[in-house]
């Protein structure tokens, strides 16, 4: 386990794209021990929900003092809450926690973050179910890593020195 493992690991998962879905595999298949490799992706992919949060929020709010950003943006975050006002009603935290633990493509803690910020969700609670669902998605992606590093080991041939 090298400084250069542990940096890349970090970054796979901070990045948009793969988050835990990324590091949790690689830091494994680079022989970083299981526990430390999980312990480690969920602490960092569960730090992005604050941050973007924050980082919206301060953005929206430097960015709603043009009229022009405020007359789109505006509109799009009213139809955007207007489409799923009633999913968020019926599902809430746990739908947004059951979102984020789903190990797919898109489905990560930014999205689940980006989505609580635009319909307004109280952020503790969002921050919260985004730490369920990264808890859940990081448990399923390393099973299944150590399940797929496993099943590929019949077609490697252990030779004795």
């Amino acid at each position: 386990m090298t400084a250069s493992t542990l940096i890349t690991t970090a970054l796979l998962t901070l990045a948009p794209i793969s988050e835990l879905r990324g590091g949790i595999p690689f830091a494994i298949a680079r022989d970083v021990p299981v526990g430390l490799a999980l312990l480690g992706c969920v602490i960092l992919n569960a730090a992005v929900g604050p941050l973007v949060f924050l980082f919206l929020g301060t953005v929206h709010r430097f960015l709603n003092r043009y009229a022009r950003y405020e007359a789109i943006v505006g509109r799009l975050i009213v139809r955007a809450r207007a489409k799923v006002e009633r999913k968020v009603a019926r599902y809430g935290y746990l739908g947004l926690a059951l979102f984020v633990a789903i190990p797919l493509p898109i489905t990560g803690a930014y999205t689940g973050s980006i989505g609580a910020w635009v319909l307004g969700l109280d952020p503790k609670k969002s921050y919260l179910a985004v730490l369920g669902g990264v808890v859940v998605a990081g448990i399923i992606v390393t099973i299944i890593t150590l399940l797929g590093i496993e099943a590929l080991s019949i077609f490697v041939k252990e030779v004795s020195p």
